[in-house]
């Protein structure tokens, strides 16, 4: 029982997005101002949610929650990445690796299931508009965002203390963060215990928003194609168009990565697209919902023109 528990490694070592010292600066630049217009771009849409009394709503209570994800899915690997290239000094204790696969799996997840409450919302509102506030309220969404806490931190706590009982043969990974894929290329013997809870619990926990999302969209196409009208059309593109792209960018990137047959860590190409997943999307979600979302755009001149006029 004690051996079950025993494991070979102290540390892991992040090899990073590259090994070529000509690249490190360019990488860090690139790493630093994505990080940055995440922070600055989540941040100015939180102050714009908090400050805009017209956005203190259940739909605007759920994107400013994805705005808190999107900031965390990045500063729990980006800061630590950035630290990495500037000292050259790549080791993670093994203590530290494992939280990191905890945070990583809950806020990523987290994400997810706040799409597909963001999803039931924009249904409500296209199919079910008149009862839209008496449905959607803020009570609800406070329940499924607690709801969806208490399914992924169950979820990212086994996968953790699974990948934490391993007895590990290497200690260096294929990437700039300690994540599961990369972690089950090291064991001395083919974890089949973790590959098996992967592709069962995990691919259904990932699965289920997603369904829930596609169910979602698809009664929402059928109601609009029943009105037959392009002015309808118009309405429900403008309704759920910034959400409908945010879904496309998490989906598409987490589908390739995670359930493509060729997909190992060691592919340059693959890491490529898992920095898009989880470095450029959370940076672009603020921006989509910004330069798309009416409201938002509008809330932001109205709080920009009040910090502007108590400074005047």
């Amino acid at each position: 029982m004690a051996e079950a528990n025993w494991t070979s490694v102290s540390e892991f070592v992040l090899l990073g997005l590259s090994e070529r010292q000509d690249l490190q600066p360019l990488i860090f630049a690139g790493l630093l101002a994505t990080y940055l217009v995440n922070l600055v771009g989540n941040s100015v849409l939180l102050l714009a949610v908090w400050a805009d009394t017209q956005l203190h709503s259940p739909m605007y209570f759920l994107l400013s929650q994805l705005a808190v994800v999107d900031m965390s899915f990045t500063s729990i690997t980006l800061p630590q990445a950035l630290v990495h290239i500037l000292t050259q000094h790549r080791a993670i204790p093994f203590a530290s690796c494992m939280g990191q696969v905890f945070v990583f799996l809950a806020v990523g997840n987290m994400e997810g299931y706040l799409l597909a409450a963001m999803a039931y919302d924009r249904y409500v509102a296209v199919c079910d508009p008149l009862r839209y506030a008496a449905v959607v309220t803020r009570s609800l969404c406070l329940k499924m965002v607690a709801a969806s806490l208490a399914v992924v931190i169950p979820h990212s706590l086994l996968h953790t203390v699974m990948a934490a009982q391993l007895r590990y043969c290497g200690n260096c990974l294929q990437h700039f963060f300690c994540d599961v894929p990369a972690l089950l290329r090291l064991p001395c013997t083919r974890p089949f215990a973790n590959e098996l809870v992967i592709s069962t619990q995990g691919v259904l926990l990932v699965m289920a928003p997603s369904t829930f999302i596609l169910a979602s969209y698809t009664r929402i196409g059928v109601a609009v194609a029943r009105l037959r009208s392009a002015q309808a059309l118009r309405k429900a593109l403008s309704t759920c168009g910034s959400h409908l792209t945010v879904v496309t960018l998490f989906y598409g990137t987490v589908t390739w990565i995670y359930f493509h047959p060729d997909s190992s860590y060691a592919h340059a190409q693959v890491r490529q697209v898992v920095i898009f997943y989880t470095v450029v999307a959370p940076a672009l979600n603020p921006l989509i919902y910004s330069l798309r979302n009416k409201d938002v755009a509008t809330a932001l001149t109205r709080v920009r023109r009040k910090v502007l006029a108590r400074g005047a």
